[in-house]
C-alpha cells in the first residue's frame, strides 16, 4: 500500500483549518493543529512533509513555530500562511528556512500546485538520501553497483573466485561491465599488489597481436627496432584481462592454449622460453560455442577459459538496479564537473526504467554524463531526455533520412528482444514463439550484435 505524504495545517482559524483540510486530504494524508503548541507536539510524534503555517497565532507567534520546527526536522518543507505580511517578515521566514509563503484569500490552483511541487521535492530528497546510503553500504562492490538478485549473486561469485589463480570467462552483451568484475576479481585475491593488464583483442590489427601479447627482440622483424615486453610478461605475477576472446583469429588461440598449459611464452625472435604467472580472465559478448561449432573458436581453448564461467544480465532484466546506477553516475560526474545537481526527477526516472537499454550500463552512464553537462543545477528532469528515451516520435525529417535496412534491422531487433523480455529471458522459449530454431535465433542475434 501507497504511504500518503503528511501535511500538517497550522491555523487558529477552525474554517479555514477546515476548508484547507478539504481541499487537499483526497491527495494526501492531512493532520490540522489550532496553535504553534499542538503543532510542536504533533511534529514530534508524527513524520510530516510539510507544514502550512499561519504566522499570527496565539501564545507562540508562526515564526518562531517555525523556527522551532526546523529544529526538530530540518528537512520539513514550510509554506506561511497571512493576511499580510511585510518584507522584513518574509525575509526572516526565508532565512529561517520557509520555502514560500501566500497570503490570504489564496488561489485554490495556486495553492495545490505549490503543496504538490514540496511534496515532489521533498519525496525526491528523501529518495536520493535512500539512495546515497544504499550506495554507502551494501550495494557498491568494487565500483559495481546494483541490489537485484542477479547483482548481488555476482558479488559473491567474485568473492568465491578471487583467490583461486583458475581462469574466469565473464560473458555478457557489451556495455554490462565485464571489466568491473575482472578488476574486481583481480583486486580481491593475491596477486592485487601486481599488476592488472587489460587488453582488447578485437582493437588490434591481426598482424599486431602476437607482438603485443608475448613482446618481440630487437630486429625479429622488419620495423623491431627496439625490444618489446608483451603484455604476458608485463602482467607476470598479476592478471592479464582479454577482452573480446572470440576476436582472436585461430593461430593465436593456439599460442594462447599453449601459455595456459606450458605456463611459459616466447617473444617474437626469441631464443628461449620466458617462464610467466599470469591469471587470464577473459571476456565476451559473442556466443563462443556458436565460434566453436563454426569452428572459428578452439574447444579445447574455450574449456580452458572457461573453468569459473560468470554471466553478466543486460540492465533490461535488472531494472532495479537503474535508480542506484544513476545515483552513482550522478554523484560520480557531480565530482567530475564540479556541478550540484541533485537527483532525477521521478517522471525522468519512470522513463529510464521503461526503456530497453540496448547499451546497457554504459549508454546509461553517457546518457547521465550529457544530462549533468547540459543541467545547470536542480534536479535532472524530461526535457533534455533523447527522443528514443522521451517516448517522442521522430520528425517526418528525420525518418526520410533513415534508409529501409536500418529500419528493418531496428524493428527486427527490437522485436527479437521484445520477444526474449516476454520469455524471461529463456532464447529456448523466446524461439519457439517466434517460431524458429534456437541456433537460428542466436545466428540472428549475432548478426544484429544484440
Amino acid at each position: 500500500m501507497t504511504v500518503k505524504p503528511k501535511i500538517l495545517i497550522v491555523d487558529d482559524e477552525k474554517g479555514l483549518r477546515d476548508s484547507m483540510q478539504l481541499l487537499l486530504e483526497e491527495r494526501y494524508d492531512v493532520s490540522v493543529a489550532a496553535s504553534g503548541e499542538e503543532a510542536l507536539q504533533i511534529v514530534k510524534k508524527e513524520p510530516i512533509d510539510l507544514v502550512l503555517l499561519d504566522i499570527r497565532l496565539p501564545e507562540i507567534d508562526g515564526i518562531e513555530v517555525l523556527r522551532l520546527i526546523k529544529g526538530i526536522d530540518d528537512t520539513i518543507e514550510v509554506i506561511m500562511v497571512t493576511a499580510v505580511i511585510t518584507v522584513g517578515r518574509a525575509v526572516e521566514a526565508i532565512r529561517l528556512g520557509a520555502y514560500d509563503y501566500i497570503t490570504k484569500p489564496f488561489d485554490i490552483g495556486a495553492l495545490t500546485d505549490q503543496v504538490a511541487k514540496l511534496i515532489e521535492k521533498r519525496s525526491l530528497a528523501k529518495e536520493n538520501i535512500s539512495l546515497k546510503r544504499l550506495l554507502a553500504a551494501d550495494y557498491q562492490f568494487e565500483k559495481i553497483v546494483g541490489k537485484s538478485e542477479q547483482i548481488r549473486d555476482i558479488f559473491k561469485m567474485i568473492d568465491d573466485v578471487a583467490q583461486a589463480s583458475t581462469t574466469v570467462l565473464i560473458t555478457g552483451e557489451s556495455g554490462t561491465g565485464k571489466e568491473l568484475v575482472a578488476r574486481a576479481i583481480h583486486n580481491r585475491s593475491s596477486r592485487k599488489d601486481k599488476l592488472f593488464v587489460a587488453l582488447n583483442c578485437a582493437a588490434i590489427p591481426e598482424n599486431l597481436l602476437e607482438s603485443e601479447l608475448f613482446g618481440h627482440e630487437k630486429g625479429s622483424f622488419t620495423g623491431a627496432g627496439e625490444r618489446q615486453i608483451g603484455k604476458f610478461e608485463i602482467a607476470n605475477g598479476g592478471t592479464l584481462f582479454l577482452d573480446e576472446i572470440g576476436s582472436l583469429p585461430l593461430p593465436m588461440q593456439a599460442k594462447i592454449l599453449r601459455v595456459l598449459q606450458e605456463k611459459e611464452i616466447e617473444r617474437i625472435g626469441g631464443s628461449k622460453p620466458l617462464p610467466v604467472d599470469v591469471r587470464i580472465i577473459s571476456a565476451t559478448n559473442s556466443e563462443l560455442r556458436t565460434e566453436i561449432k563454426e569452428r572459428r573458436f578452439r574447444e579445447d581453448l574455450y574449456y580452458r577459459l572457461n573453468v569459473i564461467p560468470i554471466h553478466l544480465p543486460p540492465l533490461r532484466e535488472r531494472k532495479e538496479d537503474i535508480p542506484l546506477l544513476a545515483e552513482h553516475f550522478i554523484n560520480k560526474y557531480n565530482r567530475e564537473f564540479g556541478k550540484r545537481i541533485k537527483g532525477i526527477s521521478k517522471e525522468a526516472l519512470r522513463l529510464l526504467m521503461d526503456y530497453a537499454w540496448p547499451g546497457n550500463i554504459r549508454e546509461l552512464e553517457n546518457l547521465i554524463e550529457r544530462l549533468i553537462v547540459l543541467t545547470k543545477d536542480g534536479v535532472l528532469g524530461t526535457e533534455k531526455l533523447p527522443p528514443e528515451i522521451a517516448g517522442e516520435a521522430p520528425s517526418k525529417s528525420h525518418r526520410l533520412v533513415v534508409r529501409l535496412s536500418d529500419a528493418v534491422q531496428h524493428f527486427e531487433s527490437d522485436f527479437i528482444r521484445q520477444a526474449i523480455e516476454k520469455a524471461g529471458g529463456k532464447k529456448g522459449e523466446a524461439a519457439k514463439k517466434l517460431g524458429i530454431h534456437r541456433n537460428t535465433l542466436r545466428n540472428i542475434e549475432r548478426k544484429l550484435k544484440m
